[in-house]
């Protein structure tokens, strides 16, 4: 519940800031001195990246937690834990002995979300965030085109 709110703050904070650059941008664009005008040009590009991103990350997540529902609702959640050091960082040994097993459960099923999903969970339990984000994303793209086992 915690990340929730995190993340709801964050894109409160950054709706903020799109609302403030954008006001910016059309006074600068509206001011008729040339210099004005290309600085508020430039800065309507910031507004539209930044809602971009934002609409991408929160989506990402909602799916993600979507299917997190879906593979608890079947009872197909990975149950190992993993010991960690004092510096909150997963054994990385024991990190790396699980994942053969959801590796080679994706190399098996390649088209299934839930392999996809659980090596996601896997990774991102051994502090690998890029490649569990990338597999999050495999899992949520497969997921929504329909392949199942």
């Amino acid at each position: 519940m915690n990340a929730r709110v995190g993340a709801v703050v964050m894109a409160v904070l950054l709706a903020l800031y799109i609302g403030l650059v954008a006001q910016r941008a059309w006074l600068l664009l509206v001011s008729g001195e040339p210099v004005g005008v290309a600085m508020g040009a430039a800065l309507v590009v910031l507004p539209v990246v930044a809602a971009w991103a934002l609409w991408r990350e929160l989506a990402f997540g909602i799916s993600a937690q979507r299917l997190a529902k879906l593979l608890e609702a079947e009872g197909a959640i990975p149950d190992e834990e993993l010991d960690v050091r004092q510096s909150g960082r997963p054994d990385r040994a024991q990190a790396d002995a699980l994942f053969p097993a959801y590796r080679t459960d994706v190399e098996e099923h390649p088209d299934d979300w839930r392999a996809w999903f659980r090596l996601g969970m896997a990774y991102d339990g051994a502090g690998d965030r890029t490649r569990a984000r990338q597999a999050v994303r495999t899992a949520i793209a497969l997921e929504k085109a329909g392949s199942v086992r």
